[in-house]
């Protein structure tokens, strides 16, 4: 009786903090577990990359080629993680905590199962699979070493983001932290060890990436088990049900539609640079690594929205929703200017950290050209997000997917293509910073219908038609 006690007092803190804190406090400290879980995404690979480097160019093309394979497990994994953490927020802002136990535990244990088959098959086919993430002839043996040890750490990966994601749902940000943040110290700890003191090379940084996923997702679902969280992740709720997979599904597909047409516009865009040697290949995978890094603490925010609004709108508070999408804006526009700009000026030197300056002196200027084209639009990229978040609080599945593929196939693609046609590899470094202006367009455009929808609304009316919770998921 006392513990149920304890969970509903803890239930109830959390709501007020949503519903009633000083948005300019909560935002952060929800977003937090976000730009942590996408900064040390980023660190992973970045990590790995460094250690990397110092094998060579091909060696780092190689693994900047799996960087692909890597985002399309996460792709799956997010689709779980993000399509479940919307119906939670809601639920919990309307006081079903204990249908919100099931969505996060179907969620969670299924991402896993069907994570893990999709590697055995890609696993089965890893030599074809490397030349269509687009390996040069010279990188293939080196990245099929690396996917190798990848596709082991699936079910970990899928572990990974969707208790980390489950954690966000529901307000709690100190466990996701912890568990995110351990991983990659491990990570950062192993990868010099296993790649030069254990001579493993390419396959070396692998293992320490699976090995510090492994962790992490113990770490991360140790507060499930202990009774530490609001939500209960237990096998009695795992709850294979049509209902539950269609709130899943509604955010859920267009998370995956635009995380994997990300992975898959990377594909592109690694076969693209393929054309141009392994040095262009090379310069794309640390530019893009690099800008994510920064990105991550930006972008956090908009995803950091998702939870604050899906608590008010379930709660049915539709002055706070607008007044947390315009705090998140105002936030997100100082940290993207101060850290665009900061990479903006030093970005020759942090590219430096990663290839050598005079013999690889065109990898270091096509990668200058990317990052800053990049940090230039890094406000527009996000804002695009914290729309887009929006969108994932209001369960509004069409328009989520619509400005996540606008950035990464309706515009991406196209802009890669002529771009490389009619300036080379130039034109190829500046196509992203291209395809981010075209799909802030369509987003101011979407927001400003969409804030009229809401502001029609007065605290406590009924949601509009599409916008309601589920029925109860028993």
């Amino acid at each position: 009786m006392a513990a149920g006690s304890d969970l509903a007092r803890r239930r109830e803190a959390r709501r007020n903090m949503m519903l009633t804190g000083n948005l300019f406090k909560v935002i952060p400290v929800v977003a937090l577990p976000m730009i942590v879980s996408m900064l040390i995404d980023a660190l992973y690979n970045l990590a790995d990359t460094y250690f990397v480097s110092q094998l060579g160019i091909t060696a780092t093309a190689a693994v900047g080629v799996n960087d692909s394979l890597l985002h399309l497990m996460r792709s799956v994994a997010l689709a779980f993680g993000m399509g479940a953490s919307s119906p939670i927020s809601k639920l919990m802002g309307a006081k079903r905590e204990d249908e919100a136990s099931r969505v996060a535990s179907t969620s969670v244990f299924t991402c896993m199962m069907v994570l893990s088959g999709l590697a055995v098959i890609a696993y089965i086919f890893r030599s074809d699979f490397v030349i269509f993430l687009g390996a040069t002839e010279g990188a293939a043996p080196y990245a099929v070493e690396y996917a190798t040890f990848i596709l082991i750490s699936a079910p970990f990966t899928a572990g990974e983001v969707t208790c980390s994601h489950t954690l966000r749902a529901e307000g709690s940000t100190t466990y996701s932290m912890i568990g995110m943040v351990s991983g990659c110290v491990i990570n950062v700890i192993l990868d010099p060890i296993f790649i030069h003191t254990f001579g493993m090379g390419v396959g070396g940084a692998a293992l320490a990436t699976t090995i510090s996923k492994a962790i992490s997702f113990a770490i991360l679902i140790s507060p499930f088990l202990r009774g530490k969280t609001l939500i209960e992740l237990k096998f009695k709720y795992f709850t294979p049900k049509a209902e539950i997979y269609k709130e899943i599904a509604k955010m859920g597909i267009p998370t995956l539609l635009r995380s994997g047409a990300m992975s898959l516009s990377a594909v592109f865009v690694n076969n693209m640079a393929r054309l141009f040697g392994d040095a262009a290949l090379a310069a794309v995978s640390v530019a893009n690594k690099c800008a994510r890094l920064v990105g991550s603490a930006v972008l956090g925010f908009g995803q950091g929205l998702q939870p604050i609004g899906g608590y008010c709108w379930g709660a049915r508070k539709y002055a706070r929703v607008r007044e947390a999408f315009w705090t998140s804006t105002g936030i997100g526009a100082i940290v993207a200017l101060v850290l665009g700009a900061g990479l903006f000026v030093f970005s020759p030197q942090v590219l430096g950290l990663f290839m050598d300056v005079e013999k690889d002196a065109e990898t270091l200027r096509i990668g200058i050209i990317m990052l800053r084209t990049q940090c230039v639009t890094m406000f527009p990229h996000v804002w695009v997000m914290i729309i887009n978040g929006l969108y994932q609080a209001l369960g509004r599945p069409v328009e989520a997917a619509l400005l996540g593929l606008s950035r990464q196939v309706i515009f991406l693609v196209p802009a890669v293509f002529i771009l490389s046609k009619l300036f080379g590899v130039d034109g190829l470094a500046c196509s992203q910073a291209v395809a981010d202006i075209l799909s802030l367009i369509v987003s101011v455009t979407m927001v400003i219908h969409q804030m009229k929808v809401i502001k029609k609304l007065n605290d406590g009316d009924e949601p509009p038609a599409g916008y309601g919770l589920a029925k109860k998921m028993e």
